[in-house]
């Protein structure tokens, strides 16, 4: 018998097996990570917010949550991997969004991390080392570094080691993912700086909002320099201690001034306004708690 030559042979499995199949493309969801509501049995609820984004192939990781220990459960629980987040957003200063990173750090200690631009905020800061006014008449033992300051001044962070990257505008950060800037004009957080989150998608644009201090109507007016139309808010909308009234007004201008087609509220949003917000958005308000997966176009 005469035998194949062993080319032949190769060529003949080549034609036979398969070609290596391409992984399936990553779901585009959010995970909500961190709340101090929802039905998920082997959460621990706490008042703090953080949602895992999977978007366009990248991990997001928004917000950590109000104490490390629980947030560390939570992800352990849910099945997250915090070490291949590709970069994360800090949406504000505020305890109950950052206390997280302290676990964060210890798994993915050189992650990229977005923060609002504060020249003298949680996440570091810089100014000129001529900010302030000088008097040169004054003995140099009087004076700041004795008359001569550094170019530059920076400022100290709970977080040293931590990569931080300061936003204060509109900012690209991956194809169809964007960093929103805005400015709280409110009482009790005057000035206080917030970053919300905005995935493009064929619907048009999710909003992952922190706590929008700012006022929710704010963010969706800044949200208009991405693109002109939002399909989904997520997150705390901070109308815990609002009155009716307002609540209704708001609820009443996102959905019919402002066009918004859902609404997933979380986090400091209230009771109250998630009633308000079910009863205008029916059918298109979206459950949101702890655990929750929200599939996004």
């Amino acid at each position: 018998m005469r035998l194949a030559h062993p080319t032949s042979l190769i060529l003949a499995v080549a034609v036979v097996l398969p070609a290596h199949a391409s992984p399936p493309p990553l779901p585009n969801r959010v995970t909500i990570l961190y709340d101090a509501f929802g039905g998920r049995a082997g959460l621990t609820r706490d008042w703090g917010f953080a949602a895992l984004v999977e978007y366009n192939g990248k991990r997001i990781l928004f917000d950590t949550g109000n104490n490390a220990d629980v947030f560390a459960k939570n992800v352990r629980a849910l099945g997250v991997d915090l070490r291949i987040v590709d970069f994360v957003v800090i949406s504000h200063r505020h305890g109950d969004h950052t206390a997280g990173l302290n676990y964060l750090l210890t798994v993915n200690p050189g992650v990229k991390i977005y923060a609002p631009k504060e020249a003298f905020g949680a996440f570091g800061g810089a100014l000129p080392g001529t900010f302030y006014r000088s008097d040169s008449a004054l003995p140099s033992r009087m004076r700041y570094f004795d008359g001569h300051p550094p170019a530059e001044l920076t400022f100290g962070t709970a977080w040293p080691t931590a990569h931080f990257v300061w936003v204060d505008s509109v900012t690209e950060v991956a194809p169809g993912v964007s960093i929103i800037p805005t400015v709280s004009q409110k009482p009790g957080t005057l000035e206080l700086r917030e970053l919300s989150l905005a995935l493009r998608t064929p619907s048009g644009l999710i909003l992952l909002v922190g706590c929008s201090h700012p006022g929710i109507e704010t963010i969706v007016e800044a949200s208009t320099r991405v693109a002109d139309h939002v399909y989904l808010i997520l997150g705390g909308l901070h109308l815990v201690i609002t009155p009716d009234a307002e609540i209704e007004r708001v609820a009443t201008a996102l959905h019919d001034h402002w066009h918004v087609d859902r609404i997933g509220p979380g986090h400091c949003t209230g009771e109250p306004a998630f009633a308000t917000l079910q009863r205008v958005f029916a059918a298109q308000y979206v459950y949101a708690g702890l655990g929750s997966t929200i599939d996004v176009p």
